[in-house]
């Protein structure tokens, strides 16, 4: 009787531990120490922040949310191409987090209006988008 409740609070204690140090012996073997740390701290697609909770069934904020994310988006998608850099991304996910008070539909119409197609997506998860303008070709500057 006093056998199974001391053997499941060790193992508890003992997976709680594995998991502390798994995470700092990842954190100590990565190149990059606050990339591990940055992954760490992002939140899942299903979880819900304090601001989330209370801004619950404020339309206006997931809207607003929603705007900011497209915005920022496609100011890194249509940013210049500069010399020895890498390539303004092509493609982003929104997730279900940015737009769960207003719906994908929300997010399509936004995205749609700044130059952005939808690609196959799960509603449910997040709405996928790429950015059109990156497969036109600059004829001007051809050589």
């Amino acid at each position: 009787m006093l056998f199974l409740p001391v053997f499941c609070v060790f193992w508890l204690a003992a997976a709680v531990v594995l998991s502390f140090v798994d995470v700092i012996a990842e954190a100590i073997a990565s190149t990059n120490t606050g990339r591990t740390f940055q992954r760490l701290s992002r939140l899942p697609s299903w979880c819900v922040s304090w601001p989330e909770l209370r801004h619950e069934g404020d339309t206006e904020y997931y809207r607003t949310r929603v705007d900011t994310v497209v915005a920022r988006w496609t100011a890194r998608a249509s940013a210049p191409l500069e010399p020895r850099k890498p390539r303004s991304p092509a493609e982003c996910a929104i997730p279900l987090r940015d737009y769960r008070g207003v719906g994908g539909r929300y997010v399509a119409e936004v995205a749609l209006a700044q130059g952005w197609v939808l690609r196959p997506t799960d509603v449910r998860k997040e709405v996928r988008l790429w950015w059109s303008a990156a497969s036109h070709v600059d004829l001007v500057n051809t050589a």
